[in-house]
């Protein structure tokens, strides 16, 4: 079904009668399951799975991994010309977009026609709300700017977004070492949660083999990438940006299943966001190091990362290398224009924004980061979706001043970004959020691996350095791939 609606024709439409839908959890003690040996027992049985996890176990509030099968609702949007959303129970209905359409307001509307209510469970929570992505390229719908349409880029041609709502989600408490099977339940919707309990207890893990085939291909040369580089470097010089992230492409095909190459990511790059969304034609992994934005009890976080150096293997040579980062003028003055502009991004809808943390560094698989905090009170009634917008893209992945420099990077990239550098997590009915940047991530399609990093070019720069600050960031990618060949 098609209709031709604004934002607000669309809430008046869908608010008529509103959806009850009751969340209700149990819970099973979790010391013998892991949440990628319950995903790859679950994987086969039920359709649209997704797993997110977490290395960051020490603390209690975030400690907890998910696994999300069967999508029963949820909006999408394919390309810049129409939006599909389903309502549970019923066939999905199509809207077109029209110039002025306000998305964020279109994806929240869609939320409010959910009467959420749950078994008084704390987890609960877990699974009332949207888990999805937004892709780079859907920054038109936020900002007034244009980008190319590069019909030569066909290799990632996916949704521009895609948020979903889950029948089942499973709740990993790692601090306790338990887990909460969370229901929900629309109407007469049939449940599977005895056939689920019973995949859980199960001891089949089934597992298959993966396989690389040919030779790595790039979207540039090595050469071509310095050039660009170069540009950016020019672009600064004039004025035009202060900062510029100028991104690289490469590829891989492969054979067999992908999921081998997220196992070995989770082990060779440890991270706070790690993720492997199944969409079936379709699949996204990734071990990000960097939130988008994450929103909780009227507070809004970001964590900027800018200033990066290569591991070396040797603690006593990466203490130096930390040092020498601490001290970088171009690093550091790069660091400090990404903290400058996210306290602006949220400036724009939060109250009270200050930098809670500032430049501490963090220790990743195959690079060092310097990472501040930046957070915000987030103003009564405000939608997280907007909230999301205007803190994206990230600053560290366009540069600043953010406009200009998006046009820059849509001039001098030769292919759209796609899902490198958008955004992926969950925006809860109670307005939280839990949003990780797509960077160390994989798309998986047609039987290619793609993945892309960049590198921060300021009027400093040197093209060289630039260009191994990008191999750095793919290290811990090209050695997951190849690893994983290896998973048994």
């Amino acid at each position: 079904m098609f209709i031709s609606a604004t934002a607000d024709a669309l809430k008046e439409m869908i608010c008529m009668n509103k959806i009850e839908l009751f969340t209700s959890c149990s819970r099973m003690l979790a010391d013998v399951y892991t949440p990628v040996g319950i995903y790859l027992r679950l994987r086969d049985r039920f359709r649209d799975t997704i797993l997110l996890e977490s290395t960051d176990h020490h603390l209690a509030e975030n400690s907890y991994s998910f696994i999300c099968i069967n999508a029963i609702g949820g909006m999408e949007i394919r390309n810049a010309e129409e939006v599909e959303y389903k309502i549970p129970g019923q066939p999905p209905r199509r809207q077109t977009l029209k110039a002025d359409t306000d998305v964020p307001a279109l994806l929240w509307n869609y939320m409010q026609r959910f009467d959420a209510k749950t078994d008084g469970s704390r987890e609960a929570r877990f699974g009332q709300g949207l888990y999805g992505y937004t892709t780079y390229d859907a920054v038109r719908f936020f900002e007034t700017i244009h980008l190319k349409d590069k019909k030569k880029d066909t290799a990632t041609p996916i949704p521009l977004m895609r948020y979903r709502l889950y029948q089942y989600v499973i709740a990993f408490n790692h601090f306790k070492d338990e887990l909460f099977i969370c229901e929900n339940r629309v109407g007469e919707m049939e449940s599977e949660r005895t056939l689920l309990e019973s995949l859980i207890r199960s001891r089949d893990v089934p597992v298959y083999p993966f396989q690389v085939k040919g030779s790595e291909s790039s979207n540039m040369t090595d050469e071509e990438y310095r050039q660009m580089v170069k540009s950016g470097i020019s672009s600064c010089m004039r004025g035009d940006v202060f900062q510029i992230v100028l991104s690289r492409r490469f590829q891989q095909a492969f054979a067999g299943d992908e999921f081998n190459v997220y196992r070995a990511l989770r082990s060779v790059n440890p991270s706070p966001y790690l993720f492997f969304f199944d969409y079936g034609d379709y699949k996204l992994m990734g071990s990000s190091p960097e939130a988008q934005i994450l929103i909780h009890d009227g507070k809004a976080v970001v964590h900027p990362i800018a200033g990066t150096f290569r591991r070396s293997g040797d603690d006593a040579v990466d203490r130096l290398e930390t040092e020498r980062l601490l001290q970088d003028a171009k690093e550091n003055a790069e660091h400090v224009m990404l903290v400058d502009l996210a306290r602006n991004d949220l400036s724009r809808l939060c109250d009270d924004v200050e930098v809670a943390r500032y430049k501490q560094i963090q220790y990743y698989s195959h690079v060092i980061h310097m990472v501040s905090e930046v957070t915000g009170s987030v103003r009564p009634g405000s939608n997280p979706f907007a909230l999301l917008a205007k803190t994206f893209p990230a600053g560290t992945l366009s540069g600043a001043p953010k406009f200009r420099a998006m046009e820059r990077i849509d001039e001098l990239e030769p292919t759209a970004r796609s899902f490198y550098g958008g955004a992926l997590g969950f925006i809860g009915f109670d307005g939280s959020c839990v949003h990780a940047i797509m960077i160390r991530t994989i798309l998986s399609r047609l039987n290619t691996l793609t993945y892309q990093a960049g590198a921060g070019v300021v009027a400093a720069s040197q093209p060289e350095n630039e260009l191994q600050e990008v191999n750095n960031k793919l290290g811990a990618l090209k050695k997951a791939i190849q690893l994983g060949e290896d998973v048994r």
